[in-house]
């Protein structure tokens, strides 16, 4: 068995953390407004359920690590312009996609910081949404919204309860603050414990903390120190995301020296220390980055073959479309995905011409849906039933991805991959490498991918 150095030395490479696939590196700004209409009109049918994601993108302060499209701004009166376009979008989505009497039973709202609106817009927001979607009431509904710890009091909890979500998401990062200060985002224990106390005392469903390991400044100990606030706080979900450092891309992160990042190897250990301090406390690990409670509906999910990934990480298969409203925001409706606008001007300026907003796209072929249906099936359940899958497009998997046997089988001499004729897993040894084991599946990365994966400042290092 290959050592550990040798192992990272060797898997240490960049890749695409597959919340899509074909990830938004192979969207064409050919497809547009027209090709976006014509395949949602093709849907089979008009009663099916639907997800809606809604793009906040405003921000009081810059976040050094943040990757997320936003608007940096103290300035309220820029959420009364964006709101107007937000309006117009859903008219248009009314009128060219005939959506309206989809039950929507999955939104929400992302950011950005979605509560830098105030309580009159929120509920100006969500009175827009219930006029030209259709909103379920279903228990089963999963309605979310993200929160920055900073900008929220009991008054805006209960707001937000009160317009129909049902769970929430509060970044949290860290609680170390050395850390909050490298990373411009500093709050106090006490404060994220006393918003907490609300959304208990309120009556959400569920409650995840968004948390990142690898950031400057941290170590296995104060990671540890944090998990340990972390459970006494008892969040039913934790996203524990691995820090994507891409100052080329997101200049604000030229704000964190790579000199103060841990290595590869230290953020295994963040990560074995997470897996392991979160099971000791009764987690279930989901996927690569997601822990939940036994009880949660995510750990359910994954137990019925339910769970799912989609734009916004790990999440349960209520709708299999998605409409995108915002600046940047993402669609993907049955086999074609669009993103908007990625810069604010041109989103207005399209809306403004009546037209959808719509930069670029990609039309899944069945290639696409084979190999997507392949990497969701290794992210969200570590396993794949090659018989199933012969069986369900008609292929020999083996002489499929033949080109991929020879890395298949070096994975397997170092752990972290499992096979025989009927199946493919991956044991713990290789949860860190499931973006590794993922990328041979992937049509796109070419030829470079199998002996040395890719190094391109299109996607962050895998570990």
């Amino acid at each position: 068995m290959m050592q550990q150095h040798d192992l990272l030395a060797k898997y240490d490479v960049s890749g695409p953390r597959y919340t899509s696939y074909p990830t938004v590196v192979q969207f064409d700004d050919a497809i547009d407004e027209l090709h976006y209409i014509l395949h949602s009109q093709q849907q089979p049918s008009r009663f099916t359920p639907l997800s809606l994601y809604i793009h906040l993108p405003f921000c009081k302060s810059l976040c050094h690590y943040c990757a997320c499209n936003k608007v940096i701004t103290k300035k309220p009166d820029q959420v009364g312009p964006y709101l107007d376009h937000l309006h117009r979008e859903m008219a248009l989505i009314k009128l060219q996609l005939g959506v309206e009497k989809r039950p929507i039973i999955q939104l929400h709202w992302g950011g950005g910081t979605p509560t830098f609106l105030d309580v009159a817009e929120m509920t100006e927001l969500m009175h827009l949404t219930a006029t030209y979607f259709n909103l379920s009431r279903d228990e089963d509904r999963d309605f979310s919204v993200e929160i920055d710890p900073r900008t929220v009091g009991e008054n805006e909890i209960d707001l937000l309860h009160g317009l129909g979500f049902n769970r929430i998401s509060l970044g949290v990062q860290d609680f170390n603050s050395r850390v909050q200060k490298a990373i411009h985002r500093v709050h106090s224990f006490s404060s994220v414990e006393k918003i907490v106390s609300a959304i208990r005392n309120t009556g959400f469903q569920s409650l995840n903390f968004d948390l990142i390991y690898g950031l400057p400044f941290q170590t296995k100990a104060s990671i540890r120190k944090t998990l340990k606030q972390v459970i006494s706080l008892s969040p039913d979900r934790i996203s524990y995301y691995n820090y994507a450092h891409l100052p080329d891309r997101f200049p604000a992160q030229k704000s964190i020296a790579r000199s103060r990042l841990p290595d590869a190897e230290i953020k295994i250990g963040m990560l074995t220390t997470i897996i392991d301090e979160l099971a000791d406390a009764g987690y279930v690990h989901i996927g690569m980055d997601h822990f939940v409670k036994p009880t949660d509906k995510l750990a359910i999910a994954r137990a019925t073959g339910k769970l799912t990934r989609n734009f916004q990480g790990y999440t349960i298969a209520l709708a299999d479309d998605i409409v995108g409203l915002g600046v940047s925001a993402i669609s993907s409706m049955g086999t074609i995905m669009v993103q908007n606008y990625r810069e604010l001007n041109n989103y207005y300026a399209h809306l403004d011409r009546n037209i959808l907003p719509i930069e670029r796209g990609v039309i899944l072929s069945q290639e696409d849906i084979l190999r997507k249906d392949i990497i969701h099936q290794l992210l969200c359940y570590r396993i794949l039933d090659i018989g199933a899958l012969e069986e369900k497009y008609h292929i020999d998997f083996w002489r499929h991805f033949a080109s991929s046997i020879d890395v298949i089988r070096r994975m397997c001499d170092d752990d972290i991959l499992a096979v025989n004729d009927r199946s493919l897993e991956v044991p713990a040894r290789g949860i860190p490498f499931l973006r590794n084991v993922a990328m041979q599946f992937d049509a796109y990365l070419g030829a470079s991918k199998p002996a040395s994966g890719i190094r391109s400042a299109q996607y962050s290092k895998v570990l």
